[in-house]
Order: structure tokens, then C-alpha cells, then sequence
């Protein structure tokens, strides 16, 4: 049933539009907070009596996942522990090495208790659970789900996270035109015009309101991954009341709270203190309807030297850190009261090679390329063992992933071979590609990469490719590689898609910029590929969607978008006393899981 007139700011599309007056009117200044550049939330308890230290080589530098930090690793920490989801990735077991790991195929309530699917009208409805306060008092209802949706759909923050995740689970109206409409808003300001009358940024139908604590959404087409998208970040619930009270008339959205203040939500720790560049400190949540944490407070503290964290945590002085070089893992591993553990998920070693580049615009190069490489070396000196050759260019524990029919095994006699054949004997001639083989890494990663890349020049020197390594500042190559997109030849490691699915890592790595590809970092164009990731998007039958995704995965393979090289564990160091250690898709820890065995 329609919501009932006037019950509340977000029920209906048409006060959707009106968002900015509503939060001019509920505006409630935080000027003190704001301009400190940190947030004090007075919600939560002052006395804390489990403390845990967590070490980490950075602490957050926003709390908006729709901001300017959407790839920053330890604004990601915050997020998924300053808000609560709708749902989560049930549990499937604890590994041999203490870490529980997800079942990615079934779901658990969080905020929503109970969900439902209608394939005739491709209708998705989710009753919300009762009771549940947030860190400020407010009462979670549907107007929070309508609030999170309709600011996603606004494209009204720095990088649209929460549209693409609503965009990739086919929810109805979340398209490219929102692009367009905010570019006709904003010439039509320049112009001194009145906006457009349509505005494809406002939420319509497609996320409804059916009472205080149901809603439902709508698909454009049939889709398996809704579900999956809501464990994501970029889509947990914000708590409209204490938002739209701290929206100002040029920030109706929260951007600049969320930036510099807190992160409101129903979870079940609440934001203490922040000092941006120093200390990141949350106590728990009085008021969270889940199980009461083992931890009454948390300080996440900046240690940007990961030897000083291990000297740190060998001496006791904190009980967990993160990011650490493989080295720094497995010397720890023999460390009194220290356990060193992790798990397969979604970490890899990738070989960039532009396809605008002589010579690596041919095939036959890039497949003597991934031939001269010695994975099981680049296992052993690199990794410490806890690494694998990655066969394909999806993560293996991904549902959708397909073992490829294409296979690069270390050869380097057939890598010679190719060579000659693509006119290169010995590599005879490939001089002339001047700058074209440094191979470009992080200069920052250089304990971490150094080893692969001297490993990688080494071999692939022998079949007659005339590497040099180029290390260069993070920075510049990030510019390089995923704007300028003009580095010829590179390997990279910070990069994972956290859907957990074949289908996204595809729409985030290989489909073309000019259909929707989101960080093709290569200049790899496929009309085949961007056929079959379409044809598959909106495919409702599950094994004729696998068949495509086999189809894509072969494909890029055999055309080689760049070189997959190492799957590596996602490791942590923590006190021997620690549980509760789980690997989520994003690699971050949740706090409230960890407990200490008495």
C-alpha cells in the first residue's frame, strides 16, 4: 500500500524534493565540532573498561564512503564501524588458521529482519527491525532506508558510491541520467535560470515507503545482486534525523558533517574522538539491539612505520595491527603471545600492460610477457608461501568465477617463441620501444614490491625483454595509471573489487570507460566483452548468467586486459588471546566480532 499523505519528509517522491528545505528547517549547527576539524559525540559512555589498541598506518580522514576518500583504506575502517547494514554475509566456519570466514550465497538480518522477492513485478521488500537507536536517540524507521537512497541518488558527493552499488543491482531509475540532469542543473544556475522541472536525482517509486517499518524496492531488470550490494559500505543506513539536522542550504546532503564531525547510524559503536592524523577513538553503543561488544572502546592510532607496529605489538603494547609486509608477517609467526593469521579472499599481484602501448597493443606480447614470469618463485621469496598464482582475472573465491580453459604456466622457452613470431626473435628489435619496459611501482611499496619486480626484471631480462624498474611516488602513479592512464608497464597490489561477485570485478576493471567501465586502468576495449556484461546484467536465469560469465573470464584471458600474477592471504598480527577475526570482502576488521578468550 502507498505511504499515508504527510507522514513524514521522505514518504513520497515529491517531498523528496524537498530535502534541502527540510533540512534548513531541522538545522541544528555543529559550528564548535566543524571547525576543530574532529567530532565529540556525547552519546556515548564515558567509562570504557575493555580497551582495545589497534594499530594502523593511517587513521581516517572522512567518514562520507560518497566523498573524496572512497579508496582510502582506513576511512573504509571507520564506515563499517560507525554504520550498520540491512543485511550481511552469513557466516560459513572458522579456517585452520582461527579466522572466520563468510558464506557468500546466504544472508543474515542486521537492520532488516526478514526480505522477500516478487519476480513477477521484480519487487524487493524488507521488513525493518523494531526498536533500534541510534548513537544520537534516534529511532531507526523506513525514513532512514528512503534517506540513504534518495543521497545516493544525488550524486551529490565527490565520487557517487552509493548510485553505482544501487546502479549495479538494477534498482529501478538509478542510471546515467542522473549525470545529465546534474549538468542541466548546474547550466541552468550558471544561466540564472530556474532548474529543470525533471530531475532524474530525485528518488521516484523505486525505493517506497510501505509503512514506519517496511519498504520496498524495485529492479529495471532481474538481478541477483542486490542483496550482495547492501553488504557493501557505500550502502549502510544513515540516521536521517541527526543528517538532516546538521544539512546546511549548500550542503543539504551532510557531506561536510560527515567530513569533519561523525557518522550517524544504528551501529554498534558511537564516534569518542577524532584526531585527524593522530587517533581514531569509538566507545560502544549503550543502545545497540545487537550483542553488547566485548570491547567498551576502541583506539584505532596512527602508526605510519610498520616495523614500529611490530616492535609495538611484540612488546604488548597493543594487541592488533594490519598491513604489514609479507617479511614483517612471517617474522612474527615464531613471536612469543602473537598470532600471525588470514585467509584467501580477494588481495592479488596484477602486471599492468597498456594496450595503447608499443608493443603491448600486441597479443602475442602480452602472452610471452605473462609466459617469462616465475610465479612459484615470486610465491616463495615474495610472499613467505602465502601466496598462489592467480589463474584467471577474477578472485577464486568469488561466486561466478570459472578456472580458465587459458593458462600461463612459467615458460619460457614458448614466451621465446611467441616473441619470434611476433618479430622479436630473442627480443631482437624491442630496443626501439624506448621507456616502454620500466616497470613502474609504489615507491612507498617498495618492501613490499621491490622483491616481485627484481624477481619479475630478472626473468623476463632472460627471454629478451629489456626491463628496468622505475619505482615512483604513490601519487604520481596513481595519476599515471588511473587518470593520465599512460604508464606502459607496472605492477600493482592495492586494488580489490569488494562486490563479491565475477560480474564486478568485469564492470570494474574491463568494460569500456564510454559503457560504464569504472577503473579500466589498461585502455582494454572489448565490444565482446561489453556485450556479454550487459547480456548477463540483466540475465534472470542463474545458469544460462554463469555460462556469459565463463564466456567473459576465457575471453579476457585470452586477450590478456594485463597480466594476473599472485593471489595473497589477507593477513593480520593480533595477541594469541584474540577471536572473533573475520574476513569481509573489504578486508576490514569489524570491532564488535573480536573478543579476547579469558
Amino acid at each position: 500500500m502507498p505511504p499515508e499523505p504527510g507522514e513524514s519528509a521522505i514518504d513520497t517522491p515529491e517531498k523528496n524534493e524537498k530535502y534541502g528545505e527540510v533540512a534548513l528547517k531541522k538545522l541544528v549547527m555543529a559550528a564548535a565540532a566543524a571547525a576543530l576539524g574532529l567530532g565529540i559525540a556525547g552519546s556515548a559512555p564515558a567509562v570504557a573498561q575493555n580497551t582495545l589498541l589497534y594499530l594502523t598506518e593511517d587513521v581516517p580522514f572522512t567518514l562520507d564512503p560518497d566523498g573524496r576518500g572512497s579508496t582510502h583504506f582506513n576511512s573504509q575502517t571507520a564506515w563499517v564501524n560507525l554504520a550498520e547494514p540491512l543485511v550481511d554475509y552469513a557466516i560459513a566456519g572458522v579456517n585452520d588458521e582461527g579466522v572466520t570466514v563468510l558464506d557468500y550465497a546466504n544472508f543474515i538480518p542486521k537492520l532488516a529482519e526478514s526480505w522477500s522477492f516478487d519476480a513477477d513485478t521484480l519487487t524487493w521488500t524488507f521488513n525493518l527491525r523494531r526498536g533500534v537507536k541510534g548513537c544520537g536517540g534516534s529511532t531507526f524507521t523506513a525514513d532512514d532506508v528512503l534517506y540513504t537512497f534518495a543521497r545516493g541518488k544525488s550524486i551529490s558527493g565527490a565520487t557517487p558510491v552509493a548510485w553505482f552499488l544501487s546502479s549495479f543491482a538494477n534498482i529501478a531509475n538509478f542510471t546515467p541520467a542522473v549525470f545529465g540532469a546534474r549538468a542541466a542543473a548546474a547550466k541552468a544556475a550558471k544561466a540564472g535560470e530556474p532548474a529543470p522541472a525533471q530531475d532524474a536525482r530525485v528518488l521516484g517509486p523505486e525505493v517506497t515507503k510501505v509503512d514506519d517499518y517496511t519498504v520496498q524496492f524495485t529492479l529495471s531488470a532481474p538481478s541477483q545482486m542486490l542483496l550482495p550490494m547492501m553488504t557493501i559500505f557505500g550502502l549502510y543506513i544513515w540516521d536521517s534525523e541527526t543528517m538532516l539536522a546538521n544539512a546546511t542550504e549548500d550542503d543539504p546532503w551532510s557531506h561536510k558533517y560527515l567530513d569533519n564531525v561523525d557518522s550517524p547510524s544504528f551501529t554498534a559503536y558511537c564516534l569518542s574522538e577524532w584526531k585527524t592524523g593522530e587517533e581514531f577513538i569509538v566507545e560502544a553503543n549503550p543502545d545497540y539491539y545487537g550483542k553488547k561488544p566485548y570491547f567498551d572502546r576502541v583506539i584505532m592510532r596512527r602508526v605510519p612505520n610498520s616495523a614500529s607496529r611490530v616492535a609495538i605489538l611484540r612488546t604488548g603494547g597493543a594487541q592488533m595491527t594490519e598491513t604489514l609486509t609479507p617479511k614483517e608477517f612471517d617474522s612474527l609467526r615464531s613471536a612469543r603471545g602473537i598470532t600471525v593469521a588470514g585467509h584467501f579472499s580477494n588481495n592479488t599481484l596484477m602486471f599492468l600492460v597498456n594496450h595503447n602501448v608499443p608493443p603491448f597493443d600486441d597479443p602475442r606480447v602480452r602472452k610471452a610477457v605473462a609466459l617469462s614470469i616465475p610465479y612459484d618463485e615470486i610465491v616463495r621469496i615474495s610472499y613467505f608461501g602465502k601466496a598462489h598464482q592467480w589463474p584467471g582475472l577474477v578472485p577464486t573465491t568469488y561466486p561466478g568465477y570459472v578456472e580458465p580453459s587459458i593458462k600461463y604456466p612459467y615458460d619460457p622457452e614458448q614466451a621465446k617463441a611467441l616473441l619470434a613470431e611476433a618479430g622479436y626473435p630473442n627480443g631482437e628489435g624491442l630496443e626501439q620501444f624506448a621507456g616502454a619496459f620500466n616497470l613502474s611501482y609504489s615507491s612507498e611499496r617498495e618492501s613490499t614490491l621491490g622483491p616481485s619486480a627484481t624477481v619479475i626484471r630478472s626473468a623476463l631480462r632472460e627471454v629478451g625483454f629489456p626491463v628496468d624498474l622505475e619505482p615512483m611516488p604513490q601519487a604520481q602513479l596513481a595519476d599515471r595509471r588511473s587518470v593520465k592512464k599512460d604508464i606502459p608497464f607496472s605492477l600493482y597490489d592495492q586494488s580489490r573489487p569488494i562486490g563479491v561477485d565475477a560480474s564486478y570485478a568485469v564492470i570494474l576493471y574491463f568494460v569500456s570507460p564510454a559503457k560504464g567501465g569504472i577503473l579500466n586502468m589498461t585502455n582494454y576495449l572489448s565490444d565482446q566483452i561489453d556485450g556479454l556484461y550487459y547480456a548477463q546484467k540483466g540475465e534472470g536465469d542463474a545458469a544460462k548468467r554463469a555460462g556469459m560469465l565463463a564466456q567473459v573470464q576465457n575471453t579476457l584471458m585470452d586477450d590478456l586486459p594485463w597480466i594476473p600474477v599472485v593471489e595473497y592471504k589477507t593477513q593480520w598480527a593480533f595477541t594469541d588471546k584474540m577471536r572473533g577475526v573475520t574476513l569481509h570482502p573489504d578486508n576490514n576488521i569489524r570491532w564488535a566480532e573480536l573478543f579476547m578468550e579469558e
